[in-house]
């Protein structure tokens, strides 16, 4: 349990207005307990019920009470009670949900009211001819939820938890409420900024439009600072001269009341907000493209935010809880966070625009996946039409929000279809904000970046005439932290680490190594793997109850607020032995275990093969495979020469290897990794690596084992003069 979960209670659950930005003072709010039952997915409507539910939290989780699995065979059903105001007996009567994964059918005094599909996006029913005068009213959702056994998105869900695939969510799993409305009220609100314009865009769509008109007023505080009025449905705008800019430093946002008269009688009202900012892809003075921030360069760096919790999984505990995690990101020095192939209630993105943070939304992934050199999967009709009508819907909800300024339809490959059609869609539906088309892995060249990922990293691509070039994902090192992990043992991470300190000084070498890469070089945006621990995954700022801090708060904070500084003076390199990616370069090589002399520089290796660098599978992400390797290990030996006048200053390893790798200078051991890289780093050695090196003829030699998936090795080695910032 999180320390949040102590104050939750079926009388105290999420009792917060859920949608901030169409708030109506009338509503009531359907949190709490409710019966519930599982039966087979074709069984009719149970008579008894197997007990009760705290809703919203999925019945999977142990805040729901229940901490059941449901399946793909079965139907989760829910049931419970309501009175209607009388106040409300004149209006409509709107039912909401925030959110219900994934199939839901709603049924209101025994009638079918509608039904639902989307795990992600809210819907909302009439339910007025439904409704029994002055008596208690029934109310009950059939749910079917077939996780990755079918195509629809569903992000990390999967049926049988393990390493970055994570316990499911079925069911009810954000607020629902009832709240009444005119028969011309407001349904939903358009909001669109233009700070060039010095204007404001607003589209109020109604219920029954018919010859209602519409007043929006924007207010700076309580003071009145625009107006406009229009007919129902047409796009008002409100002149306002030097508004003041929404940003991570400076999270302005104003108030907008949107009322609609029926004659000179007004018969809705709904409070908002908004923000003014622009995002756009610009180039700096030396041509690089850059993220503009309301017409200025903007480096955006933060982490990756899968919000699971360990006591309600998709559904946090409370609503201050959901504001930790953001003022925790704050703090810790980042402007940006990546929203990882999930969508969070509104409230989420409510502080995120309050509190200043700028959002990455991923498109939740589903349906089949691909590697990182296969083509684009082929969807069935069904398939498509469902991530399509799930992909808008994610886009209409959550448009108004100031704090969202990408959207990111794949991430490597899961799900990957029709790339360059979905996002030229996406560009067509919704100008007004960036787009990563897909997030490592599958590049196909559109959408505005090119997003790679490199684990630990940091990597950057190759600077583009058109897109700017950022780091979707880096980082993820690991520390398990006793008592506070998901379980005891068999914990994972891209990099494991024993205590806080080691871990505070390779996330600080990982800022120093991406510093420079803001320069020249071109790196637009980095995303951090992870903002929390998530079930077994420990590769999180904070633990997955949030009770600890893996890192020293102030230096990483001093460290990340380093990357928003002008990038340093690129350093002076020198290459004493290529990598692959300069040159093809020679090497000798063996895939039968040799000697175990190999490494010695007197060694002779003249029965060895000859081939050029880099060695291993194609198919194996960020490569330059001139000579396929496909055994368990391989053996490399090449010799370069030192000028006699040479001097080191800092030497590096510029190495990809994929998996385990040792690597021997003139005999002697210089540096030892495990697992792998996800593309070329540049790695510092030892000072006492230095002393290996001679002038004249030296010998490099390298052996790489292969342990599972890719296979890949290329090692090169620099000398790095760091001049001063």
């Amino acid at each position: 349990m999180t320390r949040w979960a102590k104050d939750v209670s079926p009388r105290n659950v999420h009792r917060e207005y859920p949608r901030p930005q169409l708030v109506r003072e009338e509503w009531q709010n359907l949190n709490g307990l409710w019966d519930y039952a599982i039966t087979a997915k074709n069984s009719e409507q149970p008579q008894t019920f197997d007990g009760k539910i705290l809703v919203p939290f999925p019945i999977e989780s142990a805040l729901s009470g229940v901490m059941k699995r449901v399946g793909e065979t079965n139907r989760l059903w829910y049931r419970r009670t309501f009175t209607v105001p009388k106040a409300w007996r004149q209006q409509r009567v709107l039912l909401h949900f925030g959110a219900v994964d994934w199939e839901a059918t709603v049924h209101v005094n025994g009638k079918e009211m509608g039904s639902h599909r989307g795990g992600y996006d809210g819907f909302s029913l009439d339910i007025t001819a439904a409704l029994k005068p002055a008596e208690e009213q029934e109310l009950v959702v059939a749910v079917w939820d077939p996780t990755d056994a079918g195509p629809q998105p569903r992000g990390k869900q999967v049926r049988n938890p393990h390493a970055i695939w994570y316990t499911p969510t079925t069911g009810i799993w954000q607020t629902p409420w009832l709240e009444p409305v005119a028969s011309s009220g407001i349904e939903s609100l358009k909001i669109v900024p233009d700070i060039d314009a010095g204007a404001l865009k607003v589209t109020a769509r109604l219920l029954s439009p018919g010859d209602a008109s519409i007043e929006a007023t924007a207010f700076d505080g309580r003071r009145r600072v625009g107006f406009a009025s229009g007919k129902a449905g047409s796009e008002l705008s409100l002149h306002l001269p030097n508004a003041k800019l929404w940003s991570p430093d400076s999270p302005f946002l104003y108030n907008l009341t949107v009322r609609v008269l029926a004659g000179n009688k007004a018969v809705d009202e709904v409070k908002s907000y908004f923000g003014m900012r622009k995002i756009a892809l610009g180039k700096d003075e030396k041509g690089i493209n850059r993220l503009f921030l309301n017409n200025k360069p903007l480096f955006q760096f933060g982490p990756l935010d899968q919000g699971f919790w360990p006591d309600g999984l998709y559904t946090a505990p409370s609503d201050e809880a959901l504001r930790y995690d953001i003022e925790v990101t704050k703090e810790l020095g980042f402007n940006m966070a990546r929203k990882h192939v999930k969508v969070e209630p509104a409230r989420w993105y409510y502080w995120c625009d309050k509190l200043g943070l700028l959002v990455w939304q991923d498109m939740p992934s589903g349906d089949k996946y691909i590697s990182p050199r296969d083509p684009d999967i082929e969807r069935t009709k069904e398939s498509s039409k469902q991530f399509y009508a799930e992909l808008k819907a994610l886009i209409d909800q959550k448009w108004n929000h100031p704090c969202i300024v990408f959207w990111v339809p794949f991430n490597e490959g899961w799900g990957q279809f029709e790339s360059a059609k979905v996002t030229d869609w996406i560009k067509g539906y919704d100008p007004t904000r960036l787009i990563s088309s897909t997030s490592g892995w599958a590049d196909r060249g559109v959408g505005d970046v090119h997003d790679i990922h490199v684990y630990p990293g940091p990597g950057v691509p190759k600077v583009e005439a058109k897109r700017a070039g950022v780091l979707g994902e880096y980082g993820g090192l690991g520390l398990p932290v006793r008592s506070h992990t998901w379980q005891d043992e068999k914990n994972w991470g891209y990099r494991s680490y024993t205590n806080a300190q080691d871990l505070t000084r390779a996330y600080v070498n990982l800022i120093r190594k991406m510093r420079p890469m803001t320069g020249e070089q071109g790196l637009a945006a980095a995303v951090y793997t992870q903002t929390t621990d998530v079930e077994i995954e420990v590769n999180g700022l904070l633990t997955y109850d949030r009770e600890a801090m893996k890192m020293d708060r102030k230096v990483v904070a001093a460290a990340n607020r380093r990357m928003y500084l002008p990038a340093p003076p690129p350093p002076i390199v020198r290459t004493l032995t290529p990598a692959a990616q300069e040159k093809a370069v020679e090497w000798r090589y063996t895939t039968n275990a040799p000697a175990e002399t190999w490494f010695k520089p007197e060694f002779d290796d003249s029965t060895w093969a000859k081939g050029p660098a880099g060695f291993g599978e194609p198919s194996t992400p960020n490569t330059v495979v001139r000579t396929p390797w496909k055994t368990k290990e391989i053996w490399l030996r090449r010799e370069f020469e030192v000028p006699a006048d040479f001097k080191p200053n800092t030497l590096n390893l510029q190495i990809h290897h994929d998996e385990d790798t040792e690597i021997y200078l003139n005999g002697k051991q210089i540096a030892t990794f495990k697992r792998w890289t996800s593309a070329y780093e540049i790695t510092p050695l030892e000072k006492q690596a230095a002393e290996a090196l001679k002038p004249g003829r030296n010998t490099l030699a390298v052996h790489c084992k292969q342990t599972t998936g890719g296979q890949y090795i290329d090692v090169g080695i620099l000398d790095v003069f760091e001049r001063e910032e």
